[in-house]
């Protein structure tokens, strides 16, 4: 890990070899293990800059993460290395861009695997509740600040959404011996895990890192890839994640996805974490996190399959189709526009 220089605050990298227990059995670096170390970056330079001021030492809390596109593929003997900077911040917010770079070790040949942008908010560690100022960054140009502005006019408007839209709680899937489902319908491949947080998932004020909450999410999204296509399946992007509540120490997260959009060759899932406290039993179970994983299937020489058809029952479903299928196109206008300023 190095951060020299004057930006010592403000820009970081981070690199790591990757192993067998970061693929699955194909090689394939999961994309869970991406993101955790994408997030790890970000919190890193995020808790760094908002204590260079004086007052309350803070944390910076991870509330939202733009879409991310995984790029190119990671395998098994690479390694990664993450670089992050700010690039802009607001009275109680900051952005944080972070690029993913694979290197082969035994060629020299990089390749950039991923880029994401993260929005943190610092948390006073005398209470976790008080939002502490930011302090301000210079920007290369009143352009570059708009840009920063613009950009965080939206992803506010986009939490707020989001949150609006996710509050209803996701049914359980259907005991397959009990009520045997038809494959690729969602609820054959529904997928559901529960995980108890202890002191290894959390920072110092006891609350759940994000990229812990992303990486179970990941397993999770692809838990529901392989049911309903049964190859190799790997991440090829994540709609924006929102972090909705913080989770605590002593909470059981229940990390639950479903399919609601497939295409010729991709696969959507609906991602939604609700926490539950084991001690403070008031609070109830309430939603946490939210997102939407897009994955591809593989054949054995990472060439892309076709998906099977997703068989549609109910009004609900047909719903979740529909709108599955307008982020799809218009996530594809957004690509087509991208590679034509490109060329």
């Amino acid at each position: 890990m190095s951060s020299p220089g004057m930006d010592e605050a403000s820009s970081l990298q981070l690199c790591r070899l990757m192993l067998p227990d970061d693929a699955n059995f194909m090689g394939n670096v999961h994309g869970g293990i991406i993101l955790k170390m994408i997030e790890e970056a970000g919190s890193i330079i995020g808790t760094r800059h908002c204590n260079t001021q004086n007052g309350d030492r803070c944390l910076a809390a991870l509330v939202r993460v733009e879409k991310t596109e995984f790029l190119s593929p990671v395998f098994i003997g690479e390694v990664v290395h993450v670089s992050a900077e700010i690039t802009y911040t607001s009275k109680h917010s900051l952005e944080v861009q972070v690029k993913v770079i694979a290197e082969n070790i035994l060629t020299g040949a990089k390749k950039l695997a991923n880029k994401a942008a993260l929005w943190y908010v610092p948390c006073s560690l005398q209470n976790v509740d008080k939002v502490m100022e930011v302090p301000p960054i210079k920007y290369a140009s009143p352009e570059k600040e708009e840009e920063g502005r613009k950009r965080y006019e939206a992803q506010k408007i986009g939490r707020m959404e989001t949150k609006a839209r996710v509050e209803e709680p996701m049914p359980l899937r259907p005991n397959l011996e009990d009520a045997p489902q038809e494959r690729h319908t969602v609820g054959f491949s529904q997928s559901s895990l529960i995980h108890l947080v202890g002191s290894s998932d959390c920072t110092v004020v006891d609350f759940v890192y994000g990229g812990v909450a992303m990486k179970l999410m990941d397993e999770v999204a692809g838990i529901v890839a392989a049911r309903h296509c049964g190859t190799n399946i790997v991440t090829a992007s994540v709609d924006a994640i929102n972090f909705h509540c913080k989770i605590r120490k002593g909470c059981v997260v229940t990390v639950t996805g479903r399919l609601t959009f497939v295409s010729n060759r991709s696969m959507e899932i609906e991602v939604l974490v609700d926490a539950d406290s084991l001690v403070d039993r008031q609070t109830g179970k309430y939603r946490a996190v939210s997102a939407f994983f897009t994955f591809i299937s593989l054949d054995k020489e990472n060439k892309p399959l076709n998906v099977p058809p997703l068989k549609i029952e109910g009004d609900d479903e047909q719903k979740r189709f529909e709108e599955g299928k307008s982020r799809y196109l218009q996530n594809k206008t957004r690509r087509l526009a991208e590679k034509e300023r490109q060329q």
